[in-house]
């Protein structure tokens, strides 16, 4: 408390009048200003740091284990995976489509077809073959090449698109052959394991969650 008019004011510990410009109380000796950076009693200051805060780096911390980040990540949507999935499902075919040539009507069957049943036999049997080459070789061409350094067909890398696991690490072959054969059951169910491709936070259809794989895009 101090008099303007008289230039002098109180001590605020032990209630001495001073002089003006005194930095210490004459009788007590206390400091009448506040020190550089104290404040007074019930002066509002900056709120303390919360080292705990969301997001806040702080020395030692250890990131949880097998966390990632995925800020600014953009996965592959369902339209940009059905037309990956007609692509790599022509690829396969193609190759398929010589030995089915070989058997039917254009190759052996067709040689055979004045014989009462033995065209129709190898036929038959082509069709069998090209079948089971098509389930194999589907199964094996897609877990060989998302367990290869590409991470993906050639559908998706043609998109800029690759198979992860929830980390962004490469998959393992067996990873990507329990994918593979998840697919069926997203297929069985009315196709509702696809469809959840385009309602998923991360674009994750079922058979994405069952092998707990990503479709990320570059």
């Amino acid at each position: 408390m101090s008099d303007t008019l008289s230039g002098t004011f109180f001590c605020n510990k032990c209630g001495t009048l001073n002089t003006v410009g005194a930095q210490f109380c004459s009788h007590c000796g206390a400091p009448t200003n506040p020190s550089p950076g104290a404040s007074l009693p019930g002066a509002a200051g900056p709120p303390p740091a919360n080292p705990y805060s969301p997001g806040a780096a702080y020395p030692g911390a250890t990131p949880y284990p097998g966390a990632a980040a995925f800020a600014g990540v953009r996965y592959g949507g369902f339209w940009i995976r059905v037309i990956a999935f007609i692509i790599d499902a022509i690829i396969v075919r193609v190759v398929a489509w010589p030995i089915g040539m070989l058997f039917g009507l254009g190759g052996l069957a067709g040689a055979l077809g004045g014989f009462p049943h033995g065209g129709v036999g190898l036929h038959v049997l082509g069709g069998g073959i090209v079948f089971v080459l098509i389930i194999f070789g589907s199964w094996l061409y897609e877990a060989f090449m998302l367990s290869s350094p590409y991470q993906a067909t050639l559908g998706k890398m043609i998109f800029g698109m690759k198979v992860t696991d929830l980390s962004g690490n490469r998959i393992s072959f067996g990873r990507a052959t329990g994918r593979h054969f998840a697919k069926w059951l997203s297929g069985i169910i009315l196709c509702i394991g696809y469809i959840m491709v385009g309602f998923t936070e991360r674009k994750q259809g079922l058979h994405d969650m069952l092998a707990g794989t990503l479709v990320r895009i570059n």
